[in-house]
């Protein structure tokens, strides 16, 4: 998912780094109970203040991270996001098996599901939603997660029919999917919301919640009574309001007009530093190549343009610096990153660029145009970036966008470097890699590899976790040193949550916290106790 929030919390995360000396606050020691034990009786609305910016609510096209909260209430798929790890839970799925060559999954769905008008949801349904995602004219951006399904590729790039992808009906409550090879990973992607069940009605639903209301800065979300764990879900409603006054979003947080704020805040004006929530994402902030022409499509070039790169000064204030493009993860290999050159190296290594493309580069000095949101933290990094190159003879021209359209506007962008903030979608390094396939409904970037695409490929084909992260990681390496990207930070959340009085929100690796498990304390029986 495009993470559009890290633009606006980034700067403060890490000032809450230094203000409370510890920079993350992780909860630990969890009890499973504690997710759906709730008193009915005292629940009630709740309001949740993000930023401002539009909503894209259909779950197929949408890919901002802030949608993503918001798709997770509205709709679920087969499998849904456990609350405090952000794993595969079942959702639609009642079980499911694998076959024996582990290319064939079964899903047989729960008895009583339906959607919020009361029609049951059947096999059919999930295919239906799955072919609609795949669909070419969809123009779906995690369509080509689903590739490692038999026929879906050629579907997806209008090669062959819907008949050709291998999901077939068994009988109301049962599908079966086979695959290209085996795909431990799969109901991790199928948590996502791309993958949700879908009616053909886009004001009818399948997640926990309905649309209830939607105005210029406010959405009203109601309980779907027909969801089939209805029981366990304890608001009501949920009221979602855009602003970016930051003094009035401090003041309904402090007085508890406001339960959560995930968009602009005062940190430093809450009165219990203890809802200051500040950790982690499975997150990566990146300069990338567009590399769609000279000089730019030549890694030497590239190369040289990084080495000159400031990177102590664009990473200065990162809460947690990136030199490789993947967080790591538990048994991921070492990644090197990038080289590091002196400045007169990087100086001679753009000078053998130059020579080497003397012949079919126009005379006078390379260009560079650099696309950024239209935010002051990205134009001080820009400005950086274009004072570094500048003094070596590269030139480079800053061109904006509104911060809303940014990502719609990358493709048919002409500039030759981006800048991108990605947070994976499953904890598993092909949440990354995947932008950068040459098939990949994913993929913003020209530069193509048939080694990358190769080293992916063989990948899946392994079993072992240990040895496919090794494969992975080759990937990965090659990304950095064909100087396709340029890691500046691993992103860090930032929420303002009034955890003594709001339950069933945890801090996980992907920043969702999924509407169902929240609910309001009863702190009559916490004042009790305390007594």
């Amino acid at each position: 998912m495009y993470n559009i929030k890290n633009i606006f919390s980034h700067a403060r995360a890490y000032f809450l780094g230094v203000l409370l000396l510890t920079p993350f606050f992780l909860y630990a020691d969890v009890k499973d109970d504690d997710i759906r034990a709730f008193n009915p009786n005292i629940q009630r609305e709740v309001l949740i203040i993000d930023s401002v910016h539009g909503y894209d609510l259909n779950p197929h096209t949408a890919n901002y991270s802030s949608e993503a909260q918001i798709l997770n209430g509205l709709y679920e798929g087969l499998f849904s996001y456990d609350p405090m790890t952000a794993e595969a839970l079942p959702a639609a799925v009642k079980s499911f098996r694998v076959s024996r060559d582990r290319k064939t999954w079964t899903f047989v769905l729960k008895n009583d599901l339906k959607f919020s008008n009361g029609d049951a949801v059947e096999a059919k349904d999930v295919v239906r939603s799955w072919l609609t995602l795949l669909n070419p004219e969809t123009k779906a951006p995690f369509a080509s997660l689903l590739d490692c399904v038999k026929g879906a590729a050629d579907y997806r790039e209008g090669k062959a029919a819907a008949e050709a992808v291998d999901i077939r009906v068994k009988n109301s409550h049962t599908l079966a999917v086979r695959l290209n090879a085996p795909a431990e990973h799969l109901p991790k992607i199928l948590c996502h919301h791309a993958f949700a069940i879908t009616h053909v009605d886009k004001n009818v639903y399948s997640g926990p919640f309905v649309l209830a209301g939607q105005k210029s800065k406010e959405l009203l979300l109601k309980k779907n009574t027909y969801y089939y764990d209805a029981d366990k879900v304890a608001l009501p409603a949920i009221r979602i309001i855009n602003s970016e006054d930051l003094k009035e979003n401090t003041f309904a947080f402090n007085t508890g007009k406001a339960q959560w704020v995930t968009g602009g805040i005062e940190p430093e004006k809450i009165y219990k530093r203890a809802d200051i929530i500040v950790y982690p994402q499975f997150s990566t902030e990146f300069f990338f190549f567009k590399a769609h022409k000279e000089p730019w499509k030549n890694a030497l070039m590239r190369q040289a343009a990084l080495a000159l790169f400031p990177r102590e000064e664009l990473r200065q204030n990162a809460a947690v610096p990136a030199k490789t493009f993947i967080l790591p993860l538990s048994d991921y290999p070492k990644i090197y990153g990038e080289e590091i050159y002196e400045t007169d190296e990087a100086e001679a290594l753009l000078g053998e660029a130059l020579d080497e493309l003397s012949k079919t580069l126009r005379k006078g000095k390379p260009l560079l145009r650099l696309a950024i949101p239209d935010f002051d933290y990205m134009k001080q990094k820009a400005a950086l970036i274009a004072d570094a190159l500048q003094k070596s003879g590269i030139d480079v021209f800053i061109e904006t966008s509104p911060g809303h359209r940014y990502l719609q506007s990358l493709r048919e962008n002409e500039s030759d470097m981006f800048t991108y903030t990605w947070i994976g979608d499953f904890a598993d390094p092909l949440a990354f890699l995947e932008l950068f396939r040459s098939s990949s409904s994913l993929r913003e970037t020209e530069w193509t590899s048939k080694v990358f695409d190769t080293l992916l490929d063989e990948a899946a084909l392994i079993t072992d976790s240990v040895e496919r992260y090794k494969k992975l990681a080759e990937a990965e390496q090659l990304l950095l040193d064909e100087a396709v990207i340029f890691p500046v930070s691993h992103p860090v959340s930032l929420n303002a949550v009034d955890t003594e009085v709001l339950g069933g929100w945890f801090t996980n690796p992907q920043d969702i916290h999924p509407f169902k498990y929240l609910f309001f304390k009863d702190t009559s029986k916490q004042r009790e106790g305390f007594i």
